[in-house]
């Protein structure tokens, strides 16, 4: 497994409307694996590959087009404010529980180079805080970044709508990988490798294949609909991650997925419900590789392959997710079995749809 890869995806920094840097290491990564790779307007990659068939077969005429959908973007922070002091106040690009942002690390990534700062609400810390001081959540706008510099050079460096991520690195843990980011570098490795895995195989496919590296779909899919309206797909596979609610203090029914059972095999969340032959063909072709799934059901969010589905005349569509634990964290954990498991119906897919 190439974990290496997952570890710059994860640790790279890319907001809505600011993935050029996400975007640069993956079209590096896939120079050999597609045929023609190009940035539409808003900034998505997409990426085809032309039919291959191999033992006699033979593409439909046009070819099926199928279409992986892997959003770049990660959750953060547009600077909105340079104060006189010097902190700076943030925007948020995407949805921040705020009992999560305390005391963190951030990097600030400015035209002119990233700036290391910890953000923290304002108000009395601990040792003089009343217990009803206590008690209390600050909403995300009372939150601030401190660069430890003086004012004027925080001012001479740091402009309103420079960007903020989470500052932490990707380690093992086990079975486990955590990092910041998994939302949504998972996807962006499950359509890199599972596509690598195919062209290893040398087993060819019939269908065309466009891999969509999309932007700013934490603030509502917007770089999907562009892509998939260019793409005009006939079969849409969102990739991305989902709940592993399997811990303490959740009850079982709210799970979404168990970590280690398999990928997810997304048949409904908030924006789009999926197409069931598609459910049934994905289904039956896991269970007869041995590849481990669990079908999934969300009761809020959604995910790119709505607007595959939406697009132009409408695609079928599904999602093929991976259960991860404490997502908008900096400690998003997927299971290594679950994220092979993903990769290789990915690539088993591809390889055998007509």
């Amino acid at each position: 497994m190439n974990i290496d890869l997952l570890r710059r995806l994860c640790e790279t920094p890319g907001v809505p409307s600011r993935e050029e840097r996400v975007r640069d290491l993956i079209h590096h990564e896939v120079a050999d694996l597609f045929d023609a790779v190009t940035v539409d307007p808003m900034g998505s990659l997409i990426c085809r590959r032309d039919p291959r068939p191999a033992g006699g077969r033979q593409p439909a005429d046009p070819p099926t087009r199928v279409m992986l959908l892997c959003h770049m973007d990660e959750i953060g922070f547009l600077v909105s404010h340079v104060d006189e002091k010097g902190w700076l106040w943030v925007n948020p690009v995407g949805g921040f529980d705020a009992r999560n942002l305390f005391s963190r690390r951030v990097l600030v990534c400015t035209d002119n180079g990233d700036l290391k700062g910890v953000m923290n609400p304002g108000g009395r810390p601990v040792h003089i805080s009343s217990p009803e001081d206590r008690k209390k959540v600050p909403e995300v706008k009372e939150f601030f970044v401190d660069l430890g510099l003086p004012a004027d050079d925080v001012k001479a460096k740091v402009q309103v709508g420079d960007f903020v991520v989470m500052d932490e690195p990707l380690i093992e843990i086990g079975d486990k990988l955590v990092s910041k980011a998994m939302d949504n570098r998972v996807a962006c490795w499950l359509g890199i490798e599972s596509v690598r895995q195919l062209v290893a195989s040398g087993n060819g496919h019939a269908c065309e294949i466009q891999v969509s590296f999309t932007v700013q779909e934490e603030v509502g899919l917007r770089g999907a609909r562009t892509s998939a309206y260019a793409v005009k797909p006939d079969i849409g596979l969102g990739l991305d991650v989902t709940l592993a609610c399997d811990t303490p203090g959740v009850p079982e029914a709210e799970r979404v997925t168990v970590q280690g059972k398999g990928f997810g095999l997304h048949l409904k969340d908030s924006s789009f419900i999926a197409d069931v032959g598609l459910v049934r063909e994905i289904e039956a072709l896991a269970k007869a590789r041995g590849i481990p799934y669990q079908r999934t059901i969300l009761a809020a969010g959604g995910q790119d392959g709505a607007a595959a589905q939406q697009a132009a005349a409408g695609a079928r569509a599904v999602g093929i997710v991976v259960g991860t634990r404490y997502i908008h964290t900096v400690t998003e954990m997927v299971h290594k079995t679950d994220l092979a498991a993903a990769r290789d119906i990915l690539a088993a897919y591809l390889e055998t749809v007509a």
